[in-house]
């Protein structure tokens, strides 16, 4: 059905007009929402309440604007407030130094506090300008990471302007500020960036090794992981890599660290993999035998630098694994 006839009757109080009206969009604005919050459970949360307040405020909707441009003025300013009473989500070296004992990991951190992947699936309902950026760096993790560092305004800026490609003017009419502030904003938050975002991302790593190469990486991984081969595993590591695991506080930098981790921890279980997709990177679900079953204890997500893993991220929130569509426990015929 035309969008004008739908805009008409959900203004005339039909809400399932209103619902079909912004489906179109309920995906990239998810993706807008955890780009500016750095979790998929508080982009949920911000694409809820944008949405009811657009439904309440239809009524004011004049047509100046398209209508996704209006949703995003909306988003963008619910996302500024849940940050203001949330505060940005972090990766493990933004709160703590590294470890080197493996005997005491700390004490669970709880709470909105730490970065959390993002499932592809959820990603690739984008459409618009954003699908074109989304298969670069749009998602991955350094960079939403390193967007959690920037101020509210600078973050929502550089999001409009290099993520979405709305225009200056676009952005400082969904600020209410002027051109010459989201200018400013752009350039600061740019310069903040350059310092924070690996100069090669990992769409391009991933392109370098081709699917190939992809495809014997994860074979090696897995089967390195699943055969508790610490030497193996440990061969497809770079020399600074860095094992990080929230919501523990833990996390260990350098292949020698990794390795002693791996042995004295990790591989006191037995463990099976299944890829999954996360952030435009290589992810893995990790289910730990416990009791006779496979159950689920984390997404691992991996970064890449010339073929070498550089970073595993394990993010063991349990409420994070239903945005993946995964089983809590492992099926006697995956195993």
């Amino acid at each position: 059905m035309d969008e004008q006839v739908l805009l008409e009757r959900a203004r005339a109080g039909d809400e399932g007009a209103f619902e079909r009206l912004v489906l179109a969009y309920r995906g990239e604005l998810a993706a807008h929402c955890y780009r500016m919050l750095g979790s998929p459970q508080d982009a949920e949360d911000a694409v809820q309440e944008s949405l009811l307040n657009a439904w309440r405020g239809l009524a004011g909707f004049e047509g100046r604007s398209s209508l996704r441009t209006w949703l995003y003025r909306i988003t963008t300013n619910t996302c500024l407030r849940l940050n203001g009473r949330r505060g940005p989500r972090v990766m493990s070296p933004d709160r703590a130094a590294a470890r080197s004992r493996t005997d005491e990991l700390g004490e669970v951190v709880g709470g909105p506090v730490w970065m959390e992947p993002w499932p592809d699936d959820l990603a690739s309902d984008e459409p618009g300008p954003a699908t074109s950026y989304l298969r670069r760096e749009g998602v991955e993790l350094a960079f939403v990471a390193a967007l959690q560092r920037l101020p509210g305004t600078q973050r929502a800026v550089l999001i409009l302007r290099e993520v979405l490609g709305f225009s200056a003017a676009e952005a400082a009419g969904l600020l209410d500020t002027s051109v010459a502030s989201v200018n400013s904003a752009l350039q600061r938050a740019s310069r903040t960036l350059r310092q924070r975002v690996p100069a090669v991302s990992q769409r391009e790593e991933l392109a370098k090794l081709g699917a190939g190469g992809r495809g014997e990486l994860v074979e090696s991984f897995v089967s390195a992981w699943e055969r508790a081969d610490v030497d193996a595993l440990v061969a497809l590591l770079a020399s600074d890599a860095r094992f990080t695991m929230p919501p523990l506080p833990a996390w260990f930098d350098g292949r020698e660290d990794v390795r002693r981790f791996l042995v004295e921890r990790v591989f006191a279980a037995e463990w099976r993999l299944r890829p999954v997709g996360a952030n435009g990177q290589l992810g893995f679900a990790c289910y730990q035998r416990t009791s006779g079953e496979f159950l689920l204890a984390a997404i691992v997500v991996l970064s890449l630098r010339d073929g070498e893993i550089v970073e595993l991220v394990g993010f063991q929130d349990p409420l994070l694994y239903r945005y993946f569509g995964l089983s809590l426990e492992m099926s006697p015929e995956e195993r």
